[in-house]
């Protein structure tokens, strides 16, 4: 039996979880752009900052490091405490750490106070991850690749969609009305979330390891800030190779300590999994690609046509014509869905890297008119896209179900690493290859095309990456046989490798249909429930190992507990359940 693309956790029916509304899927989407809003909503102001903030340009610099640490270090420690305490819980908690921020940053005009605002703000990074887990909790599996598809791509949607409407605040009014946007844009999405989303009742066992919290954030923060501040700091200075040194150590000891935890933050044996491995290593890659084009188009739009090749755009149509970036990735999500069910996640990661190929390569030779610009804004769109949203399907069909937040925030984070590793090359690409005019250094289009090349190199690495991706296969396989919901929800646990599975008997040996076979765990808490099929089959995906109760109970006949413990191995455990033979009254 092999692990597939759909394994997920048993339906919102089994786990007692409320049936979503139709808005969940749209009203986390809408979480998720708003937290990625917080990645670039600076951009347009980037150059005016030290001005705005009285400070040197090293130090305004901060303001945007900072967002992008502290999301970083959220995404995979939000990921776990919503496993274990609730995800809806913890992407509410995301939310309003992110208007306290805004308004943090929106009453001040000062460095100190404006870097904790900002941090604060990046802390909602984790608000993604804990969406996808949400949809793979109360989603039927018909519903559920389009959505993840869409809130896996929100990162790019939200960034894409901040540009323009950014550029367009702080050209018209004061720069600090984008502080009061964002923090009414996230009091809105906790609104809705409360009012829409229920929460899941899939839980991960054991605690929260705080020590390993520790750890993975003080070795992401020494590997993620000298490549931010590396080009002001010289990449071979004491002060850089100091902490990609003490990065490597610490990390090195963190995952020592994970290894030997009984309640580890990060499951790093899952995470050796080549589905889980590969796809990581590609979304880094990825990441590297989608914020290529986020720093060289809007520089080329505005850059004065005086130089030659510059378009002469102003703020405001330069971020126009790249928002179709983030607009054809929203598009691309139902379009993700049914490439998947038809060929699996990893043909459309492929295709979405090859489609990103192709833009780069066709925007080598696009960069003489606005109107190009848009054309390589779409095509990328397109693939990112498509690339994106196979991302959390790979994820989640190598992790069982109560490690999805964790999982997905370590995916998250790798894409975070991707992005800012382009920043910095990109950055020191475009520095040294520029134009010393009266003081003034001009990127050169040398400079964006070395920059698109860096990209397709980037892909091509990613692509190579996905092609040994272990083959899974497509999700349309298992919907057509399934006939009825019990049969879907049977399906699902089956494949999962780490399950009780067998079939409900009555006295005599005869399958029993229908019977409601009921999961328990050591703490009396029910981790999943399902119906046996027409011929007794049940199957049921267990969150860890441990010791657990199976109840089960059906139509005139007496009910049954029956203890079991599963090793946590990847192997099911066959156990065939025999209902009394007296009759009760229904």
């Amino acid at each position: 039996m092999t692990r597939t693309t759909n394994e997920q956790p048993i339906g919102r029916a089994d786990t007692g979880t409320p049936g979503p509304s139709g808005a969940l899927v749209p009203v986390l989407a809408f979480a998720g752009i708003v937290v990625a809003v917080m990645q670039t909503l600076l951009v347009p102001v980037i150059k005016d900052l030290p001005q705005l903030l009285s400070t040197e340009p090293s130090n305004a610099t901060w303001v945007l490091t900072s967002t992008l640490l502290s999301g970083a270090v959220a995404t995979p420690i939000m990921g776990r405490l919503g496993d274990l305490y609730g995800k809806r819980r913890m992407l509410i908690a995301s939310l309003s750490v992110m208007v306290v921020g805004a308004l943090i940053s929106a009453f001040t005009s000062a460095l100190l106070p404006m870097i904790v605002g900002r941090t604060l703000q990046g802390f909602a990074m984790g608000a993604i991850p804990l969406g996808i887990g949400l949809m793979r909790d109360m989603l039927p599996r018909e519903k559920l690749g389009s959505a993840m598809a869409l809130m896996s791509s929100s990162i790019g949607v939200g960034g894409g969609l901040a540009l323009p409407a950014a550029a367009l605040v702080a050209q018209h009014t004061n720069w600090h009305a984008l502080f009061y946007g964002a923090a009414g844009l996230g009091v809105l999405s906790i609104a809705l979330t409360l009012l829409v989303v229920p929460e899941s009742k899939v839980r991960a066992e054991g605690t929260f390891d705080g020590l390993g919290a520790l750890g993975l954030s003080v070795g992401l923060v020494l590997f993620l800030l000298p490549i931010t501040k590396g080009s002001d700091w010289g990449w071979t200075s004491a002060t850089t190779l100091g902490m990609f040194a003490g990065s490597a150590a610490v990390l090195l000891l963190w995952g020592v300590y994970e290894l030997r935890s009984k309640a580890p933050l990060v499951d790093l044996r899952t995470t050796a999994r080549p589905a889980v491995l590969f796809t990581n290593l590609a979304s880094i890659m990825v990441g590297v690609s989608f914020y290529v084009v986020s720093l060289v188009l809007p520089q080329l739009l505005q850059l004065p046509k005086e130089t030659g090749y510059g378009l002469g755009q102003s703020m405001v149509v330069a971020g126009l014509l790249v928002a179709p970036l983030g607009l054809t990735m929203m598009v691309t999500a139902p379009v993700y869905a049914r490439l998947s069910a038809k060929y699996g996640p990893k043909t459309t990661l492929i295709l979405g890297m090859l489609i990103i190929a192709i833009g780069y390569g066709a925007g080598l030779g696009l960069m003489s008119a606005a109107w190009q610009s848009l054309v390589i804004a779409v095509v990328l769109g397109a693939g990112i896209g498509l690339a994106y949203s196979s991302l959390p399907a790979l994820i989640i069909g190598a992790v069982p179900a109560s490690e999805t937040g964790a999982a997905n925030g370590l995916n998250t984070l790798m894409r975070s690493i991707g992005t800012s590793v382009s920043s910095a090359v990109i950055g020191m690409v475009l520095a040294n290859t520029a134009n010393n005019v009266g003081g003034v250094a001009i990127p050169t289009m040398h400079g964006f095309r070395v920059s698109f090349l860096i990209a397709t190199a980037a892909v091509a690495v990613g692509l190579l990456l996905a092609l040994f991706l272990p083959k899974q296969r497509p999700a349309a396989h298992t919907q057509l046989r399934a006939s009825s919901e019990e049969d879907a929800n049977l399906e699902r646990a089956e494949e999962a490798l780490r399950s009780f599975r067998g079939r409900v008997l009555d006295a005599g040996g005869t399958p029993v249909a229908r019977a409601k076979v009921t999961l328990i765990d050591r703490r009396g808490r029910q981790a999943g429930a399902t119906l046996s099929a027409d011929d007794g089959r049940y199957a049921l995906a267990v969150p860890s190992q441990g010791a657990y109760v199976l109840a089960a109970r059906a139509d005139g006949h007496a009910p049954l507990a029956s203890s079991a413990t599963h090793t946590g191995d990847d192997s099911p455990v066959d156990l065939d359940l025999s209902l009394p033979g007296e009759t009760v009254t229904a």
